[in-house]
């Protein structure tokens, strides 16, 4: 009888599990990404590079909307949080959501930075740094090459729809 049971409560908390693991993301081979991604998104993504500053795609989009990893998809920020730091890169207060990025200490420069990077498909995103506006002091620069920009308008058709709502509430 204790068997039983015990088998009982082993069953009904693996099939728990798997109703509530995430979703799986396929992971690229590099071949993969150099035919799905541009030169520039490639290198910033995978090999860790920069673009150039005010030459990028994003640094002066003002649209309402959300960026996501150009490699996963994975929703990384808002343009609520999107903010002119001067730097010619786009920038944001805050992530969507901070389970979506992985920081890291990068030592690779003079001093030591805090690199950025998506969680699930570890593409490298651009750093975050201290010196950002309230409410919560950071600047979160980015490489717009790492990223895709959906507009509000697309949330929905594009998959995103939990995120519209951020845009129904009226601006701070």
């Amino acid at each position: 009888m204790v068997v039983k049971r015990l088998f009982l409560i082993l069953s009904l908390t693996l099939l728990a599990r798997e109703a509530h693991a995430a979703p799986e993301i396929h992971k690229f081979s590099a071949a993969e990404l150099k035919k799905k991604l541009t030169t520039i998104q490639y290198n910033v993504t995978q090999e860790d590079g920069t673009e150039y500053p005010y030459k990028n795609e994003y640094w002066d989009n003002h649209k309402d909307g959300i960026y996501v990893d150009i490699v996963s998809g994975q929703p990384l920020f808002s343009s609520l949080d999107k903010y002119d730091s001067g730097t010619g890169w786009p920038s944001f207060t805050r992530p969507l959501k901070n389970a979506n990025l992985v920081e890291k200490t990068d030592r690779s420069l003079l001093g030591t930075r805090t690199e950025v990077r998506s969680k699930f498909a570890n593409s490298h995103l651009g750093h975050v740094f201290d010196d950002g506006p309230k409410p919560t002091g950071l600047r979160y620069c980015m490489n717009s090459a790492a990223m895709r920009f959906i507009p509000k308008s697309d949330l929905v058709k594009e998959g995103y729809g939990e995120y519209a709502a951020l845009f129904d509430q009226p601006k701070k």
